[in-house]
């Protein structure tokens, strides 16, 4: 009668036994490297003017801004000038691509030489503008949550800054910039996981960079998966594209940003190989539903290059036919385990309608679910798509009223955003597993 007793006794007594020997671990530090991948305009951009730059006015011309480095190089992105209305067309043109057709690819814009500062640190994610850090601040609040657990910047937890900008293409198009960056972060996975004692990596992307990052797993064989990637936690992703972003083609968004003339930004934003990649996907959104409306025509989320041609941007149509859509139609499983965590119960666009006054005035706009940046449909699309792909281990954590980048700084979303990684680090999930069995 005494036999059963003493196996709980020795159950338990191994039991806690092996959750110190895991605390102990933890406490050494035993933390899975883990690199951040930030959002559309989420990290530093920086910019040099050559002789080949041709302002277009006087005031754009090669002495602005005043404060540059040695070598010539300006902070592009974040910088605050860009609220006054005469600096805005200048910065405007400086951020401006051109699709060139013979090449079928992006670049800058003649005489326009740009980088990205601190790959491999946090350092460009923290804040956009380190002198403005009250209102440029970026990943910071996050950061320092996850140092709070452990993480030591360059050590255990890495930046992949990119140039937003750019996006991808299906792969038989180039797409140099958008490539290198994937090649840029596979290095630094790798080299990752080797400083860390081989320990596989923890990607954790916001917004756009989550597109950027399940495109990086689908280009890389199962093999090299599972050998460097032990979780991929994904932040406010845009799976398939907003409705938003056709406002922003259509007349221009200040993204809340006061003083900032939308016509005067709408050139460049249009010129953005990624913000075209974030229409949104018929796939998803419906090859019927109306999305804008005007007097004259009714488009949807299957209508988007007459939509384009119709609003004066006729060169984004054989881009958008040639290398967006192939992308859209790759929304294929990440192929390792993946938490998709998102705010909701914010009013997001889902409808927009025009007058007679045309796409240069603000529409009337209806709202409907998402987190004010993203559609539901689109932040959801994870489980319409992989819920029954074989061997994919999925989980949604949905957190209602936080928006798409308060997701970062919400003090609620952090709790369980760094409670997901020191879950994902924790070997208690084991000992959590042998407790249930009954």
């Amino acid at each position: 009668m005494k036999e059963p007793g003493l196996k709980l006794v020795l159950l338990v007594s191994l039991v806690s036994s092996m959750a110190v020997m895991v605390y102990t671990c933890q406490a050494a530090s035993n933390l899975h490297p883990l690199i951040l991948i930030p959002g559309n305009g989420g990290n530093q951009l920086e910019a040099r003017l050559t002789s080949k730059y041709k302002p277009s006015s006087l005031l754009c011309s090669r002495w602005y801004p005043f404060q540059r480095k040695k070598d010539g190089w300006f902070r592009l992105w974040f910088d605050p000038s860009v609220l006054l209305a005469p600096f805005t067309s200048c910065f405007a043109e400086r951020m401006t691509l051109y699709y060139d057709p013979d090449l079928d690819d992006y670049q800058n814009a003649p005489g326009i030489e740009t980088r990205v500062p601190h790959f491999g640190s946090t350092q460009s994610l923290l804040y956009l503008d380190p002198n403005l850090k009250r209102i440029t601040g970026y990943m910071a609040p996050l950061v320092e949550s996850l140092e709070n657990i452990g993480y030591v910047n360059e050590k255990t937890l890495f930046g992949a800054p990119y140039d937003f900008r750019y996006g991808l293409a299906p792969e038989d198009h180039p797409a140099h910039v958008g490539s290198k960056f994937l090649q840029d972060l596979k290095d630094l996975i790798e080299n990752a996981s080797t400083s860390n004692g081989g320990r596989p990596v923890i990607l954790v992307s916001h917004s756009l960079g989550g597109l950027f990052a399940l495109h990086l797993l689908n280009r890389n064989t199962p093999s090299w998966r599972r050998k460097f990637i032990k979780h991929f936690v994904s932040l406010s992703t845009p799976w398939g594209g907003t409705v938003d972003e056709m406002l922003t083609f259509a007349s221009g968004n200040t993204l809340g940003v006061p003083l900032v003339d939308p016509l005067l930004v709408r050139e460049e934003q249009r010129s953005s190989e990624s913000n075209l990649w974030l229409m949104p996907n018929p796939k998803l959104f419906g090859r019927k539903t109306p999305l804008v409306i005007t007097p004259s025509a009714t488009y949807s989320a299957s209508d988007i290059p007459q939509f384009l041609s119709d609003i004066g941007f006729e060169q984004g149509v054989h881009p958008f036919k040639t290398r967006v859509l192939g992308l859209m139609d790759q929304l294929v499983a990440p192929g390792v385990p993946i938490t998709c965590v998102f705010g909701s119960g914010v009013k997001t666009v889902e409808t927009l309608f025009y007058g007679n006054r045309g796409f240069d005035e603000q529409p009337e706009i209806v709202y409907g679910d998402g987190d004010g940046t993203v559609n539901m449909v689109s932040l959801m699309a994870h489980e319409s798509l992989w819920s029954d792909v074989k061997n994919q281990t999925l989980k949604t954590i949905r957190i209602p009223g936080v928006s798409h980048t308060a997701i970062l700084k919400d003090e609620g979303a952090l709790d369980q955003i760094v409670r997901e990684i020191s879950g994902i680090n924790s070997q208690l999930s084991f000992v959590e597993n042998v407790i249930s069995v009954e």
